[in-house]
């Protein structure tokens, strides 16, 4: 059986002790550490100590996933390591590790699925995420997770994408009208710091948050501790746009949704009609089989516990900023995509 990662922390623990002792492949497999993918936390290293024990020394390291572009949308492949300056709070890092991404995608999609507008846009949810499912391919990991007063997993991750359209045609009538969008979204993070390697989520969601115990504060401060790049699609644009712009509720929604992907270094995309989605779906698909990862390990002068800001500067063999063109030799911007910063660890170490 081909190991990965499962949600193992979706299970209760008196679920997971009966699974081992079952000796359950759904909760006992193991995740498979793809080259070049690296938990964003301590990696652990070990020394000789006294009498030839073996000492295990955290050093942290920063994970980074990079997409860069054009002005165009045009993906830039075949950079290099050389190309790449990492600046943590103004200071230049050095790059301890580079692999242009090959690993297979890994995604949840979590669903706003409530009862709310008769379902409407429960609805539009599930057809989204059916028609999202062909974009991936067949060594691609999925799992489908939905919302209303909380976070459900309907599957667990897989490779079979027929599975997971049973379980989205299965889903029934929504129950609840809630949406709480914070909560989902808190719950889905804390579950994918199981999963090693590159994870991401797309988000479908109008945006709206009912009665989330977690507040847009709490949400925005779990997200600088994540490496998980968000993937937001609003569901409610078309029916923003006939309102002529004057529901206040869906503007404060619809700027959480572009916070949370500009803060993980994701799209937040708002289609105004079904024939963009194909489109979009492409440019998700696209974004993470195109991105570079790449790692540094943070000095002990500034591993303070405080968040760092990141930047990524794409340059040429001379240091100065790349130079790219389109194919009648006009010069293009550069756009670089990856999270905004991180939380350094603490070094209490004299």
């Amino acid at each position: 059986m081909t190991s990965h990662c499962r949600l193992c922390a979706f299970a209760t623990l008196a679920n997971l002790c009966l699974a081992l002792l079952l000796a359950s492949p759904l909760l006992c497999v193991a995740a498979p550490q793809e080259p070049g993918n690296m938990p964003a936390t301590a990696q652990g290293s070990s020394k000789e100590g006294p009498s030839g024990v073996q000492l295990k020394v955290d050093v942290p390291l920063v994970r980074l996933d990079v997409l860069v572009t054009d002005e165009d949308g045009n993906v830039l492949s075949g950079l290099k390591s050389g190309n790449f300056r990492v600046l943590d709070n103004g200071a230049a890092r050095t790059i301890e590790s580079f692999t242009p991404t090959a690993a297979p995608i890994t995604v949840v999609v979590l669903m706003e699925y409530s009862a709310a507008s008769y379902g409407y846009f429960a609805g539009r949810a599930a057809d989204w995420a059916n028609g999202f499912l062909d974009h991936l391919e067949a060594q691609d990991w999925v799992a489908l997770v939905t919302y209303d007063m909380q976070a459900k997993v309907r599957l667990d991750f897989t490779h079979r994408r027929y599975d997971v359209r049973d379980a989205l045609n299965a889903l029934g009538a929504p129950q609840f009208s809630e949406a709480n969008l914070y909560d989902a979204l808190m719950d889905t993070l804390d579950k994918l710091q199981t999963v090693r390697g590159r994870t991401s989520i797309l988000l479908l969601s109008t945006g709206a948050n009912s009665f989330s115990k977690s507040t847009l504060d709490e949400v925005r401060a779990r997200l600088r501790n994540t490496d998980t790049t968000i993937f937001c699609i609003g569901l409610a644009e078309p029916e923003y746009v006939r309102l002529s712009g004057s529901d206040v509720s869906y503007i404060q929604g619809k700027n959480a949704l572009s916070a949370f992907s500009k803060q993980t270094g994701g799209l937040a995309l708002f289609p105004r009609f079904d024939a963009e989605l194909p489109s979009i779906f492409r440019s998700v698909v696209g974004f993470l089989r195109g991105e570079y990862t790449l790692t540094f390990r943070p000095p002990k002068q500034s591993r303070d516990g405080l968040y760092h800001c990141l930047k990524v500067e794409i340059v040429g063999p001379d240091g100065k900023p790349l130079k790219v063109t389109d194919d009648k030799g006009r010069r293009r911007r550069i756009e670089v995509f990856t999270r905004e910063g991180y939380t350094a660890p603490l070094d209490t170490t004299p």
